[in-house]
């Protein structure tokens, strides 16, 4: 153990004695770190952000597109699934995007035609005032749900039940306001405006539906309910390639599937980088050994056997590597921070790939060190004294 510290403490000064050589020798080390530790970081934080809002929407909601546009559905043709005890609710939408305007503000609103049930089939809560009732759809009411973002951006206030906005040429008196939500796969669920579905179906001129909410009865009836679903929508259209219908978990387990393949890919792109930086400290080792060839000779003349001499050039290696691996690891945790401030999202450092990235780097340090460190030890104390 002495000889260990020993031999460390000179690997050490070998380092320090010639900093900037050190240093360009780590780069390649402390680049491929960076590579390996922000990817897989950003990867994994991204990945749990998305699953994480696809959780939340529920494990027990399906979404039933219909994609031929010859099949031309109503709403009442997709609430006839509600009949079935393994769903629980059906929330046919129609999509009537378009700039919400209050005085001389506008904003881009995602506006969505619903029934009363489409709250409660998505999950979607409210902070104040209403949703939409039955007597909206009855009557085509022009009342509105909106989001906080829509709020904020409208009227710079929270306060909005009661007020009122244009939106496709139609005057909206506001009835309730949404929890904020943030955002998902579609983008940002504050900027949502929900409107009676009748009254969606005025706007934009047609009674057809082709998307719908169903829930499950529990998380045990989801395959039952999608099946029911697929085939009451076969049954409509008679083509089952005319619609589709997909749950979140299937959407998970496929999303899982793609990101871990993608974030591996990523890793193993990056370690490249770590590989090449192995390479540059065999190449500088090769020079030391080349410099010191008196040095050695000495060690040896005094005593040193070959072990002590392999194990000095080993470290050395190693040392080189595992601090670059750490200025790495520093450098990751510095350039994580800034990327998450810039983009304004949340980023964690992912410390199994810091841990990996460490591991690699005394792996690479003992097999690029290897060859420079056993070149050392086979010198004999003649021929290394004779060399200048």
């Amino acid at each position: 153990m002495t000889m260990f510290f020993n031999t460390l403490r000179l690997a050490l000064r070998a380092t320090l004695a010639n900093k900037m050589r050190s240093f360009l020798t780590m780069l390649g080390i402390i680049i491929g770190v960076m590579s390996v530790v922000m990817l897989m970081s950003i990867a994994q934080s991204t990945t749990s952000s998305i699953t994480t809002a696809i959780s939340d929407m529920g494990s027990e909601l399906l979404t039933a597109t219909v994609t031929d546009e010859n099949a031309a559905l109503s709403a009442e043709d997709f609430m006839t699934l509600a009949e079935y005890d393994a769903i629980a609710g059906v929330a046919p939408y129609l999509n009537v995007s378009g700039t919400a305007r209050s005085g001389s503000e506008y904003v881009t609103a995602a506006g969505y035609g619903v029934t009363e049930d489409y709250l409660a089939v998505a999950d979607i809560s409210l902070q104040a005032g209403r949703g939409i009732v039955p007597s909206d759809l009855e009557w085509r009411t022009s009342v509105a749900v909106i989001g906080t973002e829509i709020a904020e951006e409208l009227y710079e206030s929270y306060d909005v039940i009661g007020r009122t906005f244009t939106m496709s040429n139609r005057t909206f008196t506001i009835v309730g306001l949404l929890e904020e939500s943030g955002s998902d796969l579609t983008g940002s669920l504050d900027s949502r405006v929900i409107v009676p579905l009748t009254t969606a179906q005025r706007l934009s001129d047609t009674t057809a539906i082709s998307t719908c909410y169903v829930k499950a009865a529990s998380a045990d009836d989801v395959a039952l309910a999608q099946a029911l679903t697929e085939s009451h929508l076969f049954s409509l259209t008679g083509d089952e390639d005319a619609y589709s219908v997909f749950n979140m978990s299937e959407l998970l387990d496929t999303l899982d599937s793609v990101m871990s393949t993608l974030s591996l890919m990523l890793g193993g792109i990056a370690a490249i980088s770590l590989l090449v930086g192995g390479i540059g400290i065999m190449n500088i080792m090769l020079v030391s050994v080349a410099e010191r060839t008196r040095e050695i000779g000495i060690r040896k003349a005094i005593g040193a056997r070959r072990l002590h001499i392999m194990m000095q050039f080993l470290i050395e290696a190693c040392v080189l590597s595992i601090l670059g691996g750490l200025l790495g690891l520093a450098l990751s945790a510095l350039g994580l921070r800034i990327f998450a401030l810039a983009a304004d999202i949340a980023i964690a450092l992912e410390w199994r790939a810091a841990a990996g990235a460490l591991l690699f780097c005394m792996f690479i340090g003992v097999i690029f060190g290897s060859y420079p460190a056993n070149k050392a030890s086979r010198m004999t104390p003649i021929d290394a004294l004779q060399r200048r």
